[in-house]
């Protein structure tokens, strides 16, 4: 039931959250009643505030900080927009090298107000599958790293049905075909990966920056291509 650690200092860590777990209860949450931040209050032994959050399918790197001046400073960097967020994402078709989608979002249920949002995408690796489609013989995939330069409800996931580019697994805003084909070669999850954080240390400002690994599904929806991860830029 431990969350793997990535970064652990007197005031702040960073966890590596399985895809498939939520961060915190709320309106989502249905009947559930396992909890990210739960684990990690009896994991640390001692009070977390959340940075950030991450969706309950994407897996990889959650912030969290143990006293109130850590969370403050930190929350401050979260709004100055100093958090190098770099996520992973598989999705349908082959988009150019690199791309920045600006197109505004509202912040989800019970809250039609839309606001800016914005996303850059760099292209990473492409690839096919022996699956027709739409005319052709094969169905195209790509491997982005993908940085949201705001936090806006299900962003990139919502940004990439926006580039008709649609992220595999996402049952909520993608494609289900391309769903149905990944499941039957053993991929079950939400292609969203929460790669790299990057983000100034509260108490001295030095930058720290952490990666979180793979996990043993989403490196299987790689190996159905040969790709491999590049250095982190």
């Amino acid at each position: 039931m431990r969350l793997p650690v990535l970064y652990e200092d007197a005031w702040l860590a960073v966890v590596d959250k399985p895809a498939g777990l939520m961060v915190h209860d709320s309106a989502l949450a249905a009947d559930e009643t396992d909890f990210a931040a739960d684990r990690l209050r009896g994991q640390f032994g001692r009070p977390i505030h959340l940075v950030h959050r991450l969706d309950r399918a994407t897996s990889g790197c959650l912030l969290v900080a143990f006293d109130r001046d850590s969370a403050s400073a930190l929350g401050k960097a979260v709004m100055a927009q100093q958090l190098d967020k770099r996520y992973l994402a598989v999705c349908r078709g082959w988009p150019e090298d690199a791309f920045t989608i600006d197109h505004p979002l509202d912040g989800g249920p019970g809250k039609p107000q839309k606001k800016p949002a914005v996303t850059r995408f760099r292209r990473l690796a492409t690839g096919e599958l022996p699956v027709p489609s739409a005319g052709f013989p094969t169905s195209r995939y790509a491997l982005l790293e993908c940085e949201p330069l705001t936090g806006r409800f299900r962003q990139i996931r919502r940004h990439l049905k926006h580039a008709s580019h649609h992220l595999v697994g996402d049952t909520s805003h993608g494609d289900g075909r391309h769903n149905r084909e990944f499941r039957m070669r053993g991929v079950h999850r939400m292609l969203l990966h929460a790669w790299v954080l990057g983000f100034p240390h509260p108490q001295d400002g030095r930058l720290l920056r952490v990666q979180a690994p793979l996990d043993d599904e989403y490196a299987k929806a790689l190996g159905l291509f040969g790709w491999q991860l590049p250095p982190v830029l």
